[in-house]
């Protein structure tokens, strides 16, 4: 199973419908790890996901920290949230985390540690791949510019715990990569609203970052 990975639109249509446009292979999913808008609601984020929602590709998504406090709900009703859910596509199950951990920069949605470690307990299922918007702790996808790691302890300690596949994280715009955690992929795809996004073969568990 093939899949496109994508992170931190932030309103960017233009970007959106390039993507669109280049993808003219076959896959059979599109993942969204959140920050869809850029602290707007609902008919924003219906506007940037439009193009995506018409290419006829399967979307699973999450919000992020910046996007209004009306999202989830959109997510929600377009049939695409996976925020505190697990969804399936084919055989593959899919467990999600909107928002973040707590920030400095008191965003719009940001989650304790408790709350982010409850949503993985309540959900996930053995083999399941983890679409969060904040990555795990102490990996070069939470890594900022200053050298610090941001990410999700919780989750950190959870991948170690559970041993998922693959996890699929945005957030931290400067910390696009590929990483492991023993032997958890942890892709990071970088920020779409600069032309990022990422391939990931889940079969042969691997990925790869690409741009428009």
């Amino acid at each position: 199973m093939r899949i496109v990975a994508i992170s931190d639109i932030h309103g960017n249509l233009k970007t959106v419908r390039r993507l669109v446009e280049s993808l003219n292979q076959e896959f059979d999913a599109l993942l969204v790890a959140g920050d869809i808008t850029h602290f707007s609601g609902a008919e924003s984020a219906r506007k940037v996901l439009e193009p995506l929602l018409e290419a006829g590709i399967k979307i699973v998504a999450v919000h992020g920290n910046c996007d209004g406090m009306d999202v989830p709900e959109l997510l929600e009703k377009l049939g695409i949230s996976a925020h505190d859910n697990r969804v399936k596509i084919g055989k593959t199950g899919i467990v999600g985390i909107g928002g973040s951990n707590i920030t400095p920069f008191h965003t719009v949605w940001e989650l304790s540690e408790h709350e982010i470690r409850g949503i993985l307990e309540r959900n996930y299922q053995k083999g399941d791949l983890i679409l969060s918007h904040v990555p795990p702790h102490g990996t070069k996808a939470d890594l900022t510019h200053s050298g610090l790691h941001a990410g999700s302890k919780a989750l950190r300690e959870f991948i170690e715990e559970r041993l998922p596949p693959i996890v699929v994280a945005g957030h931290i715009h400067e910390a696009r990569s590929i990483d492991k955690v023993g032997e958890t992929l942890v892709v990071n795809p970088g920020p779409l609203f600069k032309g990022y996004y990422a391939v990931v073969d889940l079969d042969e568990i691997q990925a790869i970052l690409t741009n428009l």
